[in-house]
Formats: structure tokens, C-alpha cells, sequence
């Protein structure tokens, strides 16, 4: 494959068209607290038949939007008995919390790490174990149209929203340190990381990961892959709908999340990744409003990004924020 979007010097002084909606900021607000009207709950049931000996495993559930359950993977090294700073994870599209002894990195470097289960998803490359009880208007098999033509009813309101409530539920447990909290994820995952930085103020690191859900403007229309062409698709049925699918999108750009960024970032990009273009990622990374940000560009890889070499990357570069 060849290089498709711009050129990297280009990349580095893009910026999203993506516009703001001027009841931003009270949208999210008005959508967290009703969240937290109800009682979070959530429960940590210690698992002894994952076959692990070097890490205590806990099933989650916690509640998220609308009060519904939403399950979970809280990791811990083994014995633990004093606070550990705590990474919250997002799984990548179309995938779940799969199993327990999938999630051993961070409990290895020595942290706690909570994984959240995605509402929803699960059935496409990895198991999850949560429904998402909310219908929706007709939409495009997948995520990305159901409810799009309203920015209460999008399906990633209620993702973004239970993201927050996995950082809260993290934090609850009485061996995190909620002081010491970091947000990472893949793709997807990427994205939801952006948003949780976007809305929780206090996090310490943020390490999105060839974040989705950046610059919809641009990622609509200069790539045909799926996640985005699914909106495509949806608006080639629904004629005449493109602009209200427009607004709703704008309220969940990773771009404005980025802009209200206050926890230093690693962000990753790939020069050939047609799922997540890099002008689109470059476009949230350049609105991160932290000083402290820096971007890992992997010049001949597609989605799959840096893979295994930017978890190393990360594993030098996230303890240093978890333990100051």
C-alpha cells in the first residue's frame, strides 16, 4: 500500500473543519449527571479459576448510562496490599473485554488495570459479556448510525458516558489510587480515551492509540473503510439526512475532546492506516490542549499501527506519569 493522505510535514499543521456545537460543553454535562443520578455500584467479585498466579483477577459490573450494567476486568498483581496507581482500557471496535488472562501488561509493570466491556459489541474479533438495552432508529449494521439523527439517542453517547463511569469505578476500589488514574486504548478505544480525557479533568495520562472517532468532516470522505463508510452507507438510504448526521457527529469528535485535554498525552499514528486516517488523528493531536503531548508515527503500517512496539513505547513513557 501507498501512502494516501498527506504528506507528514503537511500532517503536522493540519487542522480539523470539524465545528463545535455551542451547547457542547452542556450537552456532556447534562449527560454525565443524570448518569451519576444513579448509584454506581459497582461490585468486584474476585475470580480463582483463571489458572493465573501472578495476578489477582476481579469481574466487574458497574453501572453506567441510564443506570444499566456494564461489565468489567479489574487486574491486580498478585498480593497486593497498598494503593497502585490505576490505567482504565477501551477496547477497539467490534470487540469485548474477552478473557482474564488477555489483560496481564499493566498488572505485570505493576499497576492496577481496569478493562471496560463495550456495550454492544463483543461479536466481532474478541468476546464481551454487556448488552446494550437502548433500540434505536433504523440504522446501518454496526455502531455508527444507530441514532445518529439525534445527538441524545447516538450510540456513542451512551460508550462515552459509561467510559466516565469506568474511571469511577476504578477509582472506588479501595487498592487504586484515584489520584494516580490513566486512561489508554487502541482504535476505538482510542477514541473513548480522547472523550474520558475530554471530560474527567484530573486523569494523569491519556495514551490514545490510532484513535477512531477524530475529524469526522475528513474521515467521511477520504476513506472507504468500514467503521466510517458505514455513516456513508446509511446516508446513500437516507437521502437528505447528511447534515443532521453531521451535528450529531459533532457532538463526539475526538477533536473536542482533544481541545479540553489537561493530562499529558502519547498519542500514535500510521502513515498507511486507511481505518484511521492519520490526518484525522493528526487533527486531534494538534487540538490537544496539554503541553505535554507527543505523537509515535509508524510510516508503513496500516491499522495495526506500532502493535507491540508501542506498548514498549508506552511502557516508557506512561510509569514516569503514574508514579510522580
Amino acid at each position: 500500500m501507498s501512502l494516501f493522505d498527506l504528506p507528514l510535514d503537511e500532517l503536522r499543521d493540519y487542522r480539523s473543519r470539524s465545528v463545535e456545537p455551542e451547547d457542547f460543553v452542556a450537552f456532556w454535562s447534562q449527560t454525565l449527571d443524570e448518569a451519576r443520578s444513579h448509584d454506581l455500584g459497582a461490585r468486584f467479585e474476585r475470580r480463582t479459576d483463571t489458572g493465573l498466579a501472578t495476578v489477582d483477577v476481579y469481574d466487574v459490573t458497574f453501572a453506567g448510562f441510564g443506570g444499566h450494567p456494564v461489565k468489567g476486568w479489574f487486574v491486580l498483581p498478585a498480593g497486593t496490599t497498598e494503593p497502585l496507581p490505576v490505567v482504565v482500557e477501551f477496547i477497539g471496535y467490534g470487540g469485548g473485554r474477552g478473557l482474564a488472562h488477555t489483560h496481564l501488561l499493566w498488572a505485570s509493570a505493576g499497576f492496577a488495570h481496569f478493562v471496560m466491556d463495550t456495550r454492544g459489541q463483543g461479536s466481532g474479533w474478541v468476546v464481551g459479556d454487556t448488552p446494550d438495552p437502548v433500540g434505536s432508529a433504523p440504522a446501518f449494521p454496526g455502531f455508527m448510525t444507530r441514532g445518529i439523527e439525534d445527538p441524545h439517542a447516538f450510540y456513542y453517547r451512551r460508550v462515552f458516558t459509561d467510559a466516565v463511569r469506568a474511571v469511577e469505578a476504578a477509582r472506588s476500589h479501595p487498592l487504586t489510587d484515584a489520584t494516580r488514574t490513566a486512561a489508554i486504548g487502541v482504535s476505538q478505544g482510542g477514541g473513548i480515551t480522547l472523550a474520558v480525557g475530554g471530560l474527567i479533568p484530573d486523569l494523569v495520562a491519556i495514551a490514545p492509540d490510532v484513535p477512531f472517532l477524530c475529524d469526522f468532516p475528513r474521515a467521511l470522505t477520504v476513506t472507504d473503510r468500514t467503521p466510517y463508510r458505514e455513516v456513508g452507507n446509511y446516508l446513500k438510504t437516507h437521502r437528505g439526512r447528511a447534515e443532521r448526521a453531521r451535528t450529531t457527529l459533532s457532538y463526539f469528535d475526538g477533536v473536542h475532546f482533544a481541545a479540553r485535554g489537561q493530562a499529558p498525552a502519547l498519542f500514535s499514528t500510521a502513515l498507511e492506516d486507511m481505518t484511521c486516517p492519520p490526518s484525522t488523528v493528526f487533527a486531534a493531536f494538534n487540538a490537544y490542549a496539554h503541553q505535554d503531548k507527543a505523537i509515535e508515527v509508524y510510516d508503513f503500517n496500516d491499522h495495526e499501527g506500532g502493535g507491540p512496539f508501542q506498548q514498549a513505547v508506552q511502557l516508557g513513557w506512561l510509569p514516569g506519569r503514574l508514579t510522580a
